[in-house]
């Protein structure tokens, strides 16, 4: 990290080029991220009140109907522990989705089935067809763009919407929070929900037709989230005083729950997409984006998060297994594969997409939500 400028206050780095710093040397992402805290983030009695308040509005609403509510289980310790409290104290009815796309780890696996048997949730589980799903993300290696986890990412968008139509639900409880995922570093990453890009890259690169794997155009999207408007996002965990260590530790002394590792670790492939890919192409440290997180909630102090990133992200060893797995997984060679991450970077934009489509839906939003804030 010779030479790279580190942000007084939190632990982003100018890795990024689009990070810049204010004269006391704090970057953009943690000050925008101070500046959206309290519109985003309610804890204590308000936060109650608005958690109060919504689960009593879906009871309401789902009167008469098999679920109250849809939310997503990926294995991992925020859907996890929504899961819990939605159940627990609200005793609301949820229908929980999951992707299987081939790479969840035996922890992610385990943890789902102990949570849907002991809060008595029901399961919907859509599994991607395995060489689909392997042909999509060669795809996405040879077109050496950033987002490599789009595959995974668009099936579970996708799956979701379609879910919610097929079981008439209109509401999605999200376990996205302020708490641990508040920092956006400007410019960073691509839409998952492009389905124009999704398939135009695998046009370019792939080998065998998508069939079955779910992919969700400009036009389905639109129905569904602006005209049908069948699903409401809510994130209630940015209601309560949520600190992911805690949850953790409450999780395994409840349900016996498996550690899986870092963030979103639950799958192998996004396991080795941040721990491996994202270090060698773009030479990114992506514990920065959640230590810096949990340094504005207040949870850890900079010199814990520095401490921390001295350590590596992933010994020799480990690095080897998760390349060798990824290879043998999809079906090429370990030098084949380092040869992908070799590619020079490519810009997402550089294939046919629909980015502007969907960044004009979010700087709509954007502006709606600053209007909002302008008249309390």
């Amino acid at each position: 990290m010779t030479g790279r400028m580190i942000c007084s206050r939190c632990v982003m780095d100018n890795s990024n080029p689009h990070i810049s710093y204010d004269e006391l040397g704090h970057c953009n992402c943690c000050s925008d991220a101070f500046l959206r805290m309290p519109f985003e983030w309610f804890r204590g009695a308000d936060g109650r009140q608005r958690l109060d308040s919504l689960a009593q509005r879906l009871k309401a609403e789902g009167q008469g109907k098999q679920y109250d509510a849809m939310i997503g289980l990926s294995g991992g310790v925020d859907s996890a522990y929504l899961a819990h409290l939605l159940r627990t104290e609200y005793d609301l009815r949820l229908l929980a989705v999951h992707v299987d796309g081939g790479w969840n780890t035996e922890p992610a696996v385990r943890n789902i089935e102990i949570l849907v048997k002991a809060l008595n949730i029901d399961l919907h589980t859509q599994v991607i067809e395995w060489s689909e799903m392997r042909d999509l993300q060669l795809s996405f290696l040879k077109a050496a763009v950033l987002n490599q986890d789009m595959p995974q990412d668009h099936a579970f968008f996708a799956t979701l919407y379609r879910t919610a139509r097929k079981f008439g639900l209109h509401h999605f409880l999200s376990g996205v929070n302020f708490s641990s995922e508040s920092i956006i570093p400007p410019g960073w990453g691509y839409t998952s929900i492009d389905g124009k890009h999704v398939k135009a890259l695998h046009s370019r690169f792939g080998r065998e037709q998508l069939r079955t794997f779910p992919v969700m155009g400009a036009f389905e999207y639109i129905w569904m989230t602006r005209i049908r408007r069948q699903l409401t996002i809510d994130r209630p965990l940015n209601f309560v005083d949520y600190d992911k260590q805690t949850a953790k530790q409450e999780l395994i002394r409840l349900y016996g729950y498996k550690d899986y590792g870092s963030k979103h670790s639950e799958s192998r492939f996004t396991k080795f997409y941040q721990d491996v890919y994202l270090p060698k192409r773009y030479d990114f440290d992506k514990r920065r984006l959640h230590l810096s997180s949990q340094i504005v909630a207040g949870q850890i102090s900079r010199d814990e998060a520095l401490a921390e990133l001295e350590t590596p992200i992933c010994d020799p060893h480990q690095t080897r297994q998760d390349e060798k797995f990824v290879a043998k997984k999809l079906q090429i060679t370990v030098a084949e594969l380092r040869e992908l991450m070799e590619l020079s970077p490519v810009e997402h934009t550089s294939y046919p997409n629909n980015e502007k489509l969907y960044q004009f839906g979010v700087s709509m939003k954007s502006f709606l939500r600053g209007r909002a804030r302008n008249t309390k």
